[in-house]
């Protein structure tokens, strides 16, 4: 089961470059897509076994990340054969065959249990990601391609430094050396040398931070997320970003049983407060509606980075906000990419009468808006309450009121954007694409099904879910 997640998108892959019609690349894209949430579904019912020595294994954090990958991959496949037909008649060959490489490589992140499996498959996503991203091969692709590659490969450097240096805090001057399982280090976490840990996780967490899009090491982000094609900007928002997250939790749970709670709690405060204070400086007047979202998931992985820094019920919340986001988020690019087809324009006051133009799209963006920005009754709402409610119950007052001012500013800046595309006269001579007739059942079907889950995890939180977030939580510190 464990292998069937990795090696059944990753032998689609290599299926997808070697079918000639674009059609039945399509078809095979759902029917993995389908295939592995399947799988991933079982995975909730029977617990697979470890392989390979305990270096693959499913614990209640990877179940978590593994389920938002799949069914946001199932998500986007909907999505892109629907969007495909909107774009230019090319050959969509690297485009599938590339999104399942990623698929393959987001899910060997969620099952590794070895920090330098972790790093390999963390790597193969930036390898399997990086032609998504020049999908529409312009300069503008280009650049941000470029800029993803360079930024994140320093970042993917500097994690692997920090992999050395947690191999040498697991050798004991001369005894055996710990092997960089997880579950070892944890075990024998009295033997491990504090300084090295220290250095370890200061490197995991400025190297996978750069790929999660923590402030300030976000700077390709941005780019990435606005020049892919809608499809992928979603899952490299709602995905990816979780992923690399994962790569830092992995090390605070050996921190944690190191005791170093304190030394890494404060750390993810003071970067998940610098996250959401970048965010919002650059939301407000931002004219690029995508690259307006793509700061949304800097300020939201500030959330989660926050959350588990104060621990506690913060921790709960982290893992429930990390799902709520990944929900709303890929929604809001499914939607960018219903405007852009429809409008020609990613910029914002080149966007107006949303509603009369797309009125389900419009109604969607509207409903995705008030999602993100937390409001009542959508699931952020629960999720950025309970972490909030985490600062001031353990009494970090400071710390509330500025995750408080920085939400207000981050609602008045997205609304300041959001609302007038959304209202009034369409734009006179903006065209969009010649072939978008409406709103296909698929451009629209599959965001309003996410808009929904959001809608009713604000209002209920089902059982296994609320006890899957809560195992998860205590593996990082937390309490629900």
């Amino acid at each position: 089961m464990l292998l069937g997640v990795v090696l059944v998108p990753l032998v689609g892959a290599g299926v997808a470059f070697l079918l000639r019609s674009n059609r039945l690349r399509l078809a095979l894209l759902i029917g993995i897509a389908v295939f592995h949430l399947a799988l991933v579904i079982s995975c909730w019912y029977q617990q697979p076994a470890s392989l390979l020595g305990g270096w693959l294994a499913v614990d209640a954090l990877g179940r978590i990340f593994l389920t938002l990958v799949s069914v946001l991959f199932v998500c986007a496949a909907l999505y892109a054969v629907g969007y495909l037909q909107h774009e230019p008649r090319r050959s969509n060959r690297t485009f599938v065959g590339c999104l399942l490489g990623f698929l393959a490589a987001m899910s060997l992140v969620t099952v590794s249990q070895h920090l330098g499996l972790l790093w390999v498959a963390i790597e193969g996503t930036t390898l399997a990601s990086a032609p998504l991203i020049y999908f529409h091969h312009s300069q503008r692709s280009l650049e941000a391609t470029w800029k993803y590659l360079l930024i994140c490969s320093v970042g993917i450097a500097l994690a692997l430094l920090g992999t050395f240096f947690v191999a040498l805090a697991g050798s004991d001057h001369g005894a055996d050396q710990l092997s960089l399982l997880v579950s070892e280090l944890i075990s024998h976490a009295g033997r491990l040398h504090l300084p090295w840990l220290k250095g370890g996780f200061l490197f995991f967490l400025v190297g996978y931070g750069t790929k999660m899009g923590l402030a300030p090491f976000h700077t390709w982000l941005p780019d990435a997320h606005s020049e892919a094609p809608s499809p992928a900007s979603a899952l490299l928002s709602g995905a990816l970003l979780n992923c690399a997250f994962l790569g830092i939790l992995r090390l605070f749970q050996v921190c944690l049983a190191a005791g170093l709670a304190s030394f890494v709690q404060e750390l993810l405060v003071v970067f998940g407060l610098l996250s959401l204070f970048v965010a919002a400086v650059f939301i407000v007047g931002q004219s690029d509606y995508k690259r307006m979202l793509a700061y949304s998931s800097v300020e939201h992985m500030g959330m989660l980075s926050l959350g588990v820094g104060l621990g506690g019920a913060g921790a709960y919340g982290a893992m429930l906000h990390a799902v709520n986001h990944s929900l709303t988020k890929a929604l809001l690019f499914f939607v960018a990419g219903n405007i852009l087809l429809a409008h020609g324009t990613k910029i914002a006051t080149e966007v107006r009468g949303v509603l009369r133009r797309l009125p389900v799209s419009g109604a969607l963006l509207l409903g995705g808006f008030f999602a993100i920005t937390g409001a009542p009754p959508f699931g952020l709402f629960l999720s950025e309450f309970t972490i909030l409610n985490a600062a001031v119950s353990q009494g970090h007052p400071v710390v509330a009121t500025i995750y408080l001012a920085l939400l207000a500013v981050v609602f008045l800046g997205m609304g300041a954007i959001v609302l007038p595309m959304a209202q009034g006269q369409p734009v006179a001579g903006v065209t969009g694409s010649s072939h978008v007739r409406g709103e296909s059942g698929l451009l629209v079907g599959v965001p309003l099904v996410l808009l929904i889950a959001v809608l009713v995890l604000g209002l209920y939180v089902p059982p296994g879910l609320k006890e899957a977030l809560t195992h998860a939580a205590q593996l990082v510190g937390g309490t629900p």
